[in-house]
């Protein structure tokens, strides 16, 4: 912006930019006081104003009310649109429509909140908003609390414990861990005791990698047991595949496995706590409401299943 440029803008005002618009409008200095509830001496003013800071007449006197300059004609498209735009900057959040909605929503989860949130939402997310898109990225907490605050990440799936911080949060419901085989297994027919489940192999999910220590175990250890676990994956649809190809047995949360016909479930032998699964977001769209219908929709399907 040069400097003739600048010094003009910095002596306009907002006030002075509805006049010119209204003015381009009407074509007429009293409709245009009318319209925007002056009196036509204070609108004449302001086009006074509006006149020395283009150097232009702008609008000149006709036959039938005045007539705009090709400076004026130059104006009156970008003026519109600019002040539409700041119309909707400062006016309050209308009605979010998801039926027409053709936004991008970026998710991070787990595979096991992809499996256990995202997936039984899907339909219904797709019924509801036809037009809309996810992406669907894996959570990876040492940086997500940056990409939220940059908006790279709208909503996070993650688990009550070790959520970053400076996110808010929503408890979306509380997990339980189930203790499960293939069906057949030649050594589990039915509910085992404490000394058959620890003889038997265990698969284990490690999300960091390489862990054959997690919850279960140390509840065993508590009582002075220790099981078997022979196997250590990072993602629980490997531990699925595993448990229906192999005798090795698992204990996974219960919304992963409910629905899953090939596998036989069992409550295990020693109680072992859950845990608590969270929605998180950042305040930078907290009061946006687009993401409250997200948030809203997401929190009413965990509570239906």
């Amino acid at each position: 912006m040069t400097g003739i440029a600048m010094n003009n803008f910095r002596r306009m005002d907002l006030n002075l930019l509805l006049t010119l618009d209204a003015l381009l409008t009407e074509h007429n200095v009293t409709r245009a006081a009318q319209r925007l509830n002056l009196s036509q001496p204070s609108v004449s003013v302001q086009l006074a104003k509006l006149r020395d800071i283009f150097n232009d007449p702008l609008l000149l006197p006709g036959p039938r009310g005045m007539l705009p300059t090709a400076k004026a004609d130059e104006l009156r498209q970008p003026l519109r649109e600019a002040i539409e735009l700041l119309e909707r900057a400062v006016s309050p959040d209308s009605e979010f429509n998801p039926a027409i909605s053709s936004k991008t929503w970026n998710v991070s989860a787990s595979d096991y909140g992809e499996s256990a949130i995202l997936l039984p939402t899907l339909s219904a997310f797709r019924a509801v908003a036809p037009h809309a898109r996810l992406a669907i990225f894996e959570t990876q907490p040492a940086g997500v609390a940056k990409k939220m605050e940059q908006g790279d990440i709208d909503v996070l799936f993650h688990t009550g414990d070790g959520v970053p911080a400076g996110l808010r949060r929503r408890k979306l419901f509380d997990e339980s861990y189930v203790l499960v085989s293939r069906k057949g297994h030649p050594r589990l027919a039915k509910r085992p005791t404490l000394a058959e489940f620890t003889a038997l192999e265990h698969v284990m999910v490690s999300p960091e990698g390489g862990g054959f220590y997690g919850i279960t175990d140390k509840m065993l250890e508590e009582t002075g047991l220790k099981r078997k676990v022979v196997l250590s994956v990072q993602h629980f649809l490997f531990a699925l595949s595993a448990l229906a190809s192999t005798d090795l047995v698992a204990m996974l949360p219960a919304r992963l496995v409910k629905e899953n016909s090939t596998l036989q479930i069992f409550e295990p032998p020693i109680e072992i706590p859950g845990f608590e699964m969270a929605m998180l977001w950042h305040e930078r769209c907290h009061r946006d409401v687009a993401h409250r219908w997200l948030r809203d929709f997401f929190a009413a399907r965990c509570l239906e299943s």
